[in-house]
């Protein structure tokens, strides 16, 4: 008796999923690649709320290898960079000096290990979920997405790598033998350093820039946004807003209301406020040494 219900059951379910599979929908094709558009997405207030280095700093803090000391100089230093709200070639030149100061002497699998244990302990949350769903629409419609920034690619390449991403571009600090030189190849990826790589990758990979779009906040960043074809303002700057709205780009706000407050978080405002932290973090380091 008891094998003869065992098998009433086992036809039941055999059953269920034969009528559930019939009733199923045709299923959506998926979009076939597009090998000849690809999106572009600043990282600092457009794909994560506040400035990625200063979340680095932040993680190399609580690991004893940068002071708490240090990390209010740096907080400091880009506030006061944002209350004076313009970048020069002096600040960019600083931010260059100190990023290289910081990583002279290091290993490469050493930082690349950091930035991973500090996007999970401390970046993965500060994610903005829009802008994620928004690159996450691009690779569903089988383009490739990189994200592009003037923060060490190393760590650029850790949260493509944590958010699925295609890759990324970033400022490249020359290495021999698997350590940092002290040295940069080029530049910092800001402003118009963002355009040119865009370009560069575009040749690469066989882009037409005109298929591709491109997202930041900042309107230093104009020159990436009007390289391609669908330019996109994310939690933009008011300059940015306005460009934007002049010129029929699509804006795509985040932020819970128009002017936002984070807590214990200074919001980056390029290469500058880089400077203008970074730098204050290494002078005082300095200082406090001698």
């Amino acid at each position: 008796m008891r094998r003869f219900w065992q098998r009433a059951k086992d036809e039941d379910h055999k059953s269920a999923g034969e009528a559930a599979a019939a009733a199923a929908a045709e299923p959506v094709p998926m979009p076939e690649p597009d090998p000849t558009a690809a999106a572009f997405f600043d990282v600092d207030n457009t794909m994560m709320r506040g400035a990625s280095i200063y979340y680095f700093a932040r993680g190399l803090a609580a690991r004893k290898l940068f002071t708490m000391r240090d990390l209010a100089m740096f907080a400091w230093g880009q506030a006061a960079f944002r209350v004076r709200g313009a970048e020069n070639a002096e600040h960019i030149h600083s931010a260059r000096e100190a990023a290289l100061a910081f990583v002279a002497g290091q290993r490469v699998d050493d930082l690349v290990r950091l930035s991973e244990e500090i996007y999970d302990d401390v970046m993965a949350d500060r994610i903005w979920h829009g802008t994620r769903s928004l690159a996450l629409q691009h690779l569903e419609a089988g383009q490739q997405v990189w994200l592009v920034t003037a923060t060490p690619v190393e760590v650029a390449r850790t949260i493509a790598r944590r958010l699925g991403l295609t890759g990324a571009l970033g400022t490249v600090a020359e290495a021999s033998d698997g350590v940092y030189t002290g040295r940069l190849v080029g530049n910092l990826l800001h402003g118009p350093a963002k355009a040119e790589a865009v370009r560069a990758l575009a040749q690469r990979e066989g882009l037409d820039l005109s298929r591709c779009s491109a997202y930041s906040d900042s309107v230093n960043d104009l020159p990436m946004l009007t390289a391609v074809g669908h330019p996109h303002a994310v939690n933009p700057d008011s300059a940015l807003r306005d460009h934007a709205k002049e010129h029929g780009w699509p804006i795509h706000d985040f932020r819970t209301g128009r002017k936002v407050t984070m807590v214990a978080l200074p919001v980056a405002a390029g290469a500058g406020a880089l400077a203008g932290g970074v730098a204050a973090g290494v002078a005082l380091r300095k200082h406090y040494r001698t």
